[in-house]
């Protein structure tokens, strides 16, 4: 018996960025929790469908999880100019059978929380080096992550010197207008109270 493939449809969904929106799919486009950014068309030599979406003249960066893409424009253009020629796009190019991301990048990282054990997983994060980097890795994944996704956006751990960690903010969270704030009272704030010890401020390197 022959299975019926089922196509891909998208919806849209807004952002607290203007600038961005989640274009989502009624199904998974990666698996294993993985997600991937992508900052201009020199990143996306193994990703097929990103590498087409920043022939687009207003494209200014994409990311992709699970079951959709956050599209950040430029400011030359409005989203009502573009919207749906670019989801009727990426509709018609997954439904002709075309890649997404042919390889995600995949590292160490601690999976539980006595720190010991430890497993290849796709992550964009740094490789943590020591207890207090496996910790705040563990935290943004268990508690920022979650709610950053639902946003459109990612948080990345990229460093941790003298008390200072260092972040990337992904997706619709790269210049979003209300980062700030989330970065300050929400990350930092949370970080601090889980890691008294350890953590004195958390900053942000530009995507």
């Amino acid at each position: 018996m022959e299975t019926t493939k089922i196509p891909y449809t998208f919806y849209v969904e807004s952002t607290p960025n203007p600038a961005a929106l989640k274009f989502v799919a009624n199904k998974l486009m990666i698996e294993n929790g993985a997600t991937a950014g992508y900052a201009n068309v020199l990143e996306t030599e193994k990703a097929p469908l990103m590498k087409k979406l920043f022939e687009f003249p207003f494209v200014k960066n994409l990311f992709v999880a699970q079951n959709y893409i956050t599209v950040t424009r430029t400011d030359s253009t409005s989203w009502d100019e573009v919207m749906i020629e670019l989801r009727l796009f990426i509709t018609d190019y997954l439904n002709k059978g075309g890649e997404i991301i042919n390889e995600l990048p995949s590292k160490e990282v601690a999976v539980d929380s006595s720190f010991e054990k430890k497993e290849t997983v796709f992550t964009e994060h740094a490789v943590p080096g020591t207890d207090v980097e496996n910790k705040i890795v563990e935290i943004l994944e268990e508690y920022i992550r979650p709610a950053v996704e639902q946003d459109g956006g990612s948080i990345v751990f990229k460093s941790f010197n003298e008390g200072i960690v260092t972040v990337q903010m992904k997706g619709a969270c790269s210049g979003c207008p209300s980062s700030t704030m989330t970065l300050k009272s929400g990350i930092e704030a949370l970080l601090k109270r889980l890691l008294p010890d350890d953590v004195k401020e958390v900053v942000s390197e530009a995507a």
